[in-house]
């Protein structure tokens, strides 16, 4: 399999594995704090990527030199994670999905200054069509909502965070010096776990971690197995073979995913009209994948 077919199909697992943190993280978001969730699933991911490491030998073929991009990149991951489960307080878990389709447009616009990455036009319109399909969403499809931008605070919590993210995508190029994706994923993670836990320290010793419900233990281990040591290691290894905003392109199927998620959980499916909205980041995920087809038979 081609390398950029090996990049798709990671971002194909990303968005289904990323797409369960929502409908999941809706349900403990206001039984633990924001910040003492992501340090746990930062810690346990670490202790998991750590051992795929040593088990790949990842360790004797590169070092964790230059600790401050594990830093820079474990603050932008952790700062994103604890927008996302605190703007999950308020924000429904479609409507939270659909901001997170906004990454792309904002990520192509780092790429650009960070790595020179220059959009084609098919790209722009792809982006443009992917941001108004969230921004319906987002809104619930209620015009009057759209033009009073009447918009929940969890939304906005939440794309605080995801600017966070898109600027996380090309930041993973422009600071990878060759290491493997295993190893590079743990260094951003035990990064990311260490200022979380210097910064709320306090509140993870006054957690009653025993007194946690099972529903909160469960969400933490799916977060740390699927949505952030799986995730991670997706991303980076999709990053290194895809331009930055073909990878955060596939952020468009979460919405979907979300959705059935949701009907599987029991909570119903969203309006028709929302669905349209829905069916705008497909026409967007198609143009941007239909953009890199031409490319290839071009060359």
């Amino acid at each position: 399999m081609a390398e950029h077919l090996r990049g798709h199909l990671a971002m194909l697992v990303f968005s289904l594995c990323i797409a369960g943190s929502f409908s999941l993280g809706s349900f403990v978001a206001n039984r633990i704090d924001p910040v003492v969730l992501t340090a746990a699933r930062f810690v346990l991911a670490a202790l998991l990527m750590g051992a795929a490491a040593t088990a790949t030998g990842a360790f004797r073929r590169a070092a964790l030199a230059a600790p401050w991009r594990y830093l820079v990149l474990g603050g932008l991951f952790a700062f994103y994670f604890v927008m996302m489960f605190d703007g999950l307080r308020t924000a429904r878990p479609v409507q939270a999905a659909a901001v997170f389709t906004l990454t792309p447009a904002i990520t192509a616009a780092f790429a650009y200054v960070l790595l020179s990455q220059v959009m084609t036009a098919r790209m722009a319109a792809a982006l443009a069509i992917g941001a108004a399909g969230a921004t319906w969403v987002i809104f619930r499809a209620d015009v009057q909502a759209l033009l009073a931008f009447e918009i929940g605070p969890g939304e906005v919590t939440y794309f605080v965070g995801c600017i966070s993210h898109a600027l996380y995508t090309p930041m993973i190029r422009r600071l990878n010096r060759g290491e493997p994706p295993v190893l590079f994923t743990f260094g951003t993670l035990v990064a990311g776990a260490a200022l979380l836990c210097v910064y709320d320290w306090r509140e993870i010793i006054a957690t009653d971690w025993a007194g946690l419900p099972g529903i909160v233990w469960l969400t933490i281990g799916y977060l740390t197995l699927f949505a952030t040591a799986a995730s991670f290691w997706l991303v980076q290894y999709a990053t290194l073979r895809l331009p930055s905003a073909k990878v955060m392109a596939y952020t468009y199927l979460v919405p979907s995913w979300v959705i059935l998620w949701e009907i599987a959980l029991g909570h119903g499916a969203p309006g028709g009209l929302v669905l349209l909205g829905v069916a705008a980041t497909f026409g967007a995920l198609w143009l941007l994948l239909k953009d890199e087809e031409d490319a290839a038979a071009r060359g």
